[in-house]
């Protein structure tokens, strides 16, 4: 298997217990050996893109982040299609990527197909909307959820079972 894409991520290692038997089962990304997560910039460089430089420029710009913690303690809805936790606050989630799209113009988050990107821990999505109800109620039944990132992961990978890595670790700044 040959990496095709990269990701910025905020791993939320906090959150499996909660979501990992949902996403096992409505989250194609935790098939392919992604995390619970925050996104912070997807699709990112291009693998062959993963130099020395711009590591030490992702490095650079994470360390500048404050270490931060949050609580989900709601479970929300994109449409009918994808059940996600909301982060609060997430004004962190969102400073991330502000940082690191000022830092790497070429790369807005989602292609730039959202104006208001907003930051969420998937639980499911693209299954019967039963399924993800379901899921919801269970996920909700054990919220608040509270976790303390201190990194940011490297990801590459590709859209198969087990395709996706972490290639570097970024850790953000003293709080």
């Amino acid at each position: 298997m040959q990496a095709i894409e990269t990701a910025l991520i905020v791993p939320v290692p906090e959150a499996e217990d909660v979501v990992g038997v949902h996403r096992a089962r409505f989250d194609q990304a935790a098939r392919w050996g992604v995390p619970a997560h925050v996104t912070v910039l997807y699709p990112f460089v291009p693998p062959e893109a993963v130099t020395d430089e711009l590591l030490d420029a992702v490095r650079e710009t994470v360390a500048g982040m404050p270490r931060f913690e949050i609580e989900f303690a709601q479970v929300r809805w994109f449409g009918e299609q994808v059940v996600w936790l909301a982060p609060s606050p997430d004004q962190p989630f969102r400073a991330l990527t502000a940082a690191l799209w000022a830092r790497f113009p070429d790369y807005p988050p989602y292609r730039g197909e959202f104006a208001d990107v907003v930051p969420h821990l998937t639980v499911g999505h693209d299954v019967p909307p039963a399924d993800l109800t379901a899921a919801a109620d269970a996920v909700a039944a054990r919220l608040p959820l509270r976790a303390a990132p201190r990194e940011v992961l490297l990801m590459v990978g590709a859209p198969e079972p087990d395709a996706w890595r972490t290639v570097a670790r970024f850790a953000l700044g003293d709080a």
